[in-house]
């Protein structure tokens, strides 16, 4: 059985992609660009060697990116990806370890006393979610 070019290059493209898939990672994912690159340079004629140079500039090309973009990203801290910062609660009593249970969104939360604050009944604000508990600033 033999393959024409184009039909190498997508085989190699699923290839990369099946072993991303495995091993968790994007930059083979980014090869497997490279590889769909040098089948669409197959489809329009091009010359083995120019598919392959096609091929690794555009797979390199993503990788590079890829990496600088890994590397560059801004660092959110924990909190802001939080929606529920800044939302307020309900505390009716606290207990001697200073966490509570609240209602919040139709279920009942565990909650702590933010530190250096001093456990309160009343309104409190969402300062932070660690986990899945709330930790409680007084209003």
């Amino acid at each position: 059985m033999t393959f024409d070019n184009p039909t190498l290059w997508w085989l190699i493209a699923g290839f990369l992609v099946i072993a991303e898939l495995l091993s968790g990672t994007f930059y083979l994912l980014m090869l497997s660009i490279g590889a769909a690159a040098g089948a669409l340079a197959a489809y329009a004629g091009a010359d083995v060697t120019w598919q392959i140079v096609i091929a690794s500039c555009v797979g390199g090309v993503a990788v590079v990116a890829w990496h600088y973009k890994q590397r560059h990203a801004p660092r959110l801290a924990a909190h802001t990806d939080s929606l529920d910062v800044g939302e307020t609660v309900s505390v009716d009593a606290w207990d001697s370890q200073g966490t509570t249970s609240v209602k919040y969104r139709g279920a009942q939360w565990a909650a702590l006393c933010a530190s250096g604050a001093t456990p309160e009944p009343g309104l409190h604000r969402i300062a932070d979610v660690v986990g899945s508990r709330l930790v409680l600033e007084k209003i």
